[in-house]
Order: structure tokens, then sequence, then C-alpha cells
């Protein structure tokens, strides 16, 4: 494949269509915690701080900064889907980040200004699976890649 082909999208890797379909529910669940009615007590939601009682779909605590995190994550996701590297490092890279964010989770008190994004014990799980699964992602989409180069 040319280079030109691939800067046009025509073929995209596995782990470039991972990283693109990543990427675009982040940035969907960033605007969902916007909307009131899907974000619940939509009137409490505060910029940041465990204060914000708003809840996206009624079990995860936002704030707004909380939702442009989401929007700013969805956003890389987009741009490093372009190349098969960039691919892996923001599924790779964004599944450590979220391991990071579950173990931050796990230990700060949720009544605290050290829960400034917010957290709540429903996000805490999410980030746990959503760490294992861009790792995993990312690491398996890659071996299909390095394998699949080495046959051409």
């Amino acid at each position: 494949m040319s280079q030109s082909a691939s800067a046009r999208g025509a073929a995209r890797t596995p782990i470039q269509l991972a990283a693109m379909v990543v990427g675009i529910v982040f940035l969907a669940v960033g605007i969902l915690g916007f909307i009131p009615g899907i974000t619940t007590n939509y009137d409490t939601m505060s910029f940041g701080g465990h204060h914000s009682d708003a809840l996206l779909l009624g079990i995860f605590q936002v704030s707004i900064l909380h939702n442009i995190v989401h929007l700013l994550f969805g956003a890389a996701g987009l741009a490093l889907a372009r190349t098969v590297s960039g691919a892996r490092n923001y599924l790779i890279g964004g599944g450590v980040v979220y391991l990071i964010l579950w173990i931050y989770g796990l230990v700060i008190d949720q009544n605290s200004s050290a829960n400034f994004v917010p957290v709540n014990t429903a996000d805490n799980w999410l980030h746990l699976v959503l760490g294992i699964g861009m790792i995993g992602l990312g690491v398996a989409l890659s071996r299909n890649v390095t394998r699949s180069a080495a046959h051409h």
C-alpha cells in the first residue's frame, strides 16, 4: 500500500480502526455528559470536584472537567488513529492511564478534594475494564500488524 493510500484512509489496519472506534466512543461520552436527561442531576454539575452529583446514565459521576477530558481523549484517539504507531500508543498508553485512574480512584477518599475529576465506584470499575481492554486491543492488534508485515 502506498503512503498516499494510507493517508487517505483507504485501508486502515485493525489497530487503527480500534483506536478510531475508541476515540469516537470517548467523544460520544463527552457529549452525552452535557445532555440533561442522559446525565441525571444535571443541575448539580460543577466544573470539578466531588460535589458534582451529576451522573451519566444515572451511574457514572461526571463534572464539566470530566466531560472535557472525555472529549479531549476522544479527539486524541481520532488523531492518533491516523498511523499504526499512533493507534498502538493511544490504546496502550491510554489503557495505562486508565489503570492509573482506577488505582487513584481506589486509594482516594471520594468525599475529599482529592476527588477532583470526580470518580465514584462505578467509574473505578469502568476505568479498570477500559484499561485492560485498551491495553489488550493495543497488544493483540499490534501482533497482527507485525505478523502481516513479516509475511510481505
